[in-house]
């Protein structure tokens, strides 16, 4: 059974868990407007009985009553707005968690469609919530009542207010029916603008070296103008409805003091009816108002509400698995299909091989082959379609990541570090271990640069590595790679940003890899990193071409093809062999 303290799977459910703090929001509302009667029964008994009776005792006890009264009605407002607050803030705490995770999860499987809307959806509703939207509602349940004291001063006096609250009402269903789709486009058209916008500024260095700014910004601008054009018709419909409703809402109080007066001269009513009845007619439409007022907001919360539920419901929370024992490294790929998420090409077909711990693999092919997503499916990042990636023996899917994560490292292609210290992006945000993040360090042979850097280990580095070279968040993400004890470590072209003397340190660290018995994968394009390998796989368009030993596989696949190609391929096998026989040697 779940603790109110553990996340919750669906937006329902976190606004369920809330439900106490609104009931009570609720009863202090409930107060409140009882305390609103006040000043009221005060009107009355002033001009009634006071004034004619010109007892000065009177006035002073309850004109003293009357401020006690209203000092405790304003203390259970503020009391109020702070439960409602603590409404917002606690939606955000039991389901930020679960929202975080499906926008992760999303954006795993739908690469390049990287969103950050569903956290600032949870935000717009915690806005809503806590900001004071629903006064208004938690308020129109006492229309009825103040409307039943209208119509016991007199009837007039009653419909004059109830035609104001029904026109009132009339006025927010239609503002509902012809803001509702307009409003819905905007939201979703100011979403593809904002993405459309992140793109573009992630290739700002492509944008501003081929002189290609004012065509971006022309086609933004199409998107922007499409954008301003719903908001603005949603507003011209919306804000039409709501200056005829506070026209209504001005008109009615003059309207029921020249009914009062009306009936005052007719002697039905007295002189002190009239002014309670005008302010009863105002609190009778004000939450009307109110929530009219504030349409544009719920109808804001309303969109975020459906967008978060329905990616909470297309990702689904992971069951916890049994945790496994630590893995040795044994890597088993049975003929693997797999295609990249959100798309229906597939990259892989029927790739299936098999690494002992301590090997090290090197995985070539042309361009498109599908080396990148056999190294994501080897990870588990990317599912597969068919068949099954196992480690030691294991599905890898049944590993808890968060436990599994710990024997493994990776360095993607496109190198990406956090913003935060040089030594937390090492210890991976885990609690700083100084030995362990200085070893990883030295085992990617990165220690001496991180010290000529300001701050050392401590130098502050901005989202994505900003402020290091190409070559230093390499070499630092291949630190990342290696700390701990990594029993599978999965290279990605990790010499691409490197120089000679950063090769040579890359070299290094595999063969440390591989004397402690890690397995390793390294996927190049270089033909020197082979000579740091057991075995080689080579794909082409997704499929096995050849996999065993290194010289075997690279005379099976490169040597017939020197006839067509005598240079680049025969320079190529004539690297691997030298470095092959000088490791002999």
């Amino acid at each position: 059974m779940k603790t109110k303290d553990q996340a919750a799977d669906s937006i329902k459910e976190a606004l369920l868990r809330t439900r106490t703090t609104v009931i009570s929001a609720g009863f202090f509302s409930l107060l409140i407007n009882l305390l609103m009667l006040a000043p009221i029964l005060f009107m009355l008994q002033l001009y009634d009985r006071i004034i004619p009776s010109r007892s000065i005792p009177t006035l002073t006890v309850l004109f003293l009553l009357v401020v006690f009264l209203l000092i405790i009605m304003g203390l259970l407002m503020w009391v109020r707005s702070v439960m409602m607050f603590r409404v917002g803030a606690r939606l955000d705490t039991i389901i930020n968690q679960r929202v975080f995770n499906a926008t992760v999860d999303f954006a795993r499987g739908a690469p390049g469609k990287e969103t950050t809307q569903p956290i600032e959806d949870l935000g717009n509703l915690r806005q809503f919530l806590g900001g004071g939207a629903l006064n208004g509602f938690f308020d129109l349940p006492w229309v009825p009542i103040f409307l039943i004291i209208l119509f016991l001063f007199h009837p007039l006096l009653g419909y004059l207010a109830l035609g104001g609250a029904i026109l009132l009402f009339l006025l927010a269903v239609a503002n509902e029916l012809r803001t509702r789709e307009p409003a819905m486009i905007a939201s979703e058209q100011a979403i593809r603008e904002r993405q459309m916008l992140t793109a573009n500024l992630r290739n700002i260095e492509v944008m501003e070296a081929m002189g290609m700014r004012e065509r971006v910004f022309a086609r933004w601008r199409d998107q922007h103008e499409q954008t301003i054009a719903w908001q603005s018709l949603t507003q011209e419909r919306g804000q039409s409805l709501d200056s005829v409703s506070k026209i209504v809402q001005v008109m009615l109080r003059p309207s029921v003091l020249a009914a009062g007066g009306f009936l005052a001269i007719q002697q039905l009513i007295t002189p002190g009816v009239i002014i309670a009845a005008a302010i009863l007619s105002g609190k009778a439409v004000n939450p009307i108002g109110q929530v009219i007022g504030s349409w544009k907001s719920l109808l804001s919360a309303r969109a975020s509400y459906a967008r978060l539920q329905q990616l909470l419901d297309a990702m689904p929370s992971q069951r916890r698995q049994l945790s496994l024992p630590a893995p040795k490294g044994r890597l088993q790929l049975v003929s693997v299909v797999a295609r990249a998420p959100g798309t229906e090409h597939t990259v892989l077909r029927g790739v299936s091989l098999e690494i002992a711990p301590g090997e090290a693999l090197g995985i070539i092919g042309p361009s498109a082959a599908g080396k990148s997503t056999l190294a994501r499916v080897m990870l588990g990042i990317w599912p597969v379609v068919a068949g099954s990636v196992r480690l030691d023996g294991a599905d890898i899917d049944l590993y808890n990541r968060d436990e599994l994560g710990h024997y493994l490292g990776y360095l993607p292609q496109d190198t990406e570090l956090f913003a935060g210290t040089i030594a937390e992006n090492i210890a991976r945000f885990n609690q700083i271990d100084d030995a362990r993040v200085v070893e990883a360090a030295r085992r990617a042979h990165v220690h001496e640069l991180i010290g000529q850097l300001p701050e050392g280990y401590n130098t502050l580095i901005g989202p994505g590595g900003a402020g290091l070279s190409g070559g230093q968040r390499q070499r630092i993400g291949l630190a990342r790679a290696l700390y701990g004890a990594p029993r599978l470590v999965i290279l990605d072209e990790p010499n691409a940003s490197l120089d000679e003397r950063g090769e040579a340190a890359l070299f290094e660290a595999l063969s440390d890899l591989r004397s402690a018995g890690c397995t390793v994968v390294v996927i190049s394009h270089r033909p020197n990193m082979l000579k740091a390998v057991d075995r080689v796989l080579a794909l082409k368009q997704g499929q096995v071409e050849a996999f065993g030993q290194r010289d075997e596989v690279l005379a099976r696949v490169l040597k017939p093809k020197s006839l067509s190609l005598p240079g680049g391929r025969q320079r190529l096998l004539q690297t691997v062999e030298t470095s092959g026989a000088a490791e002999n040697g």
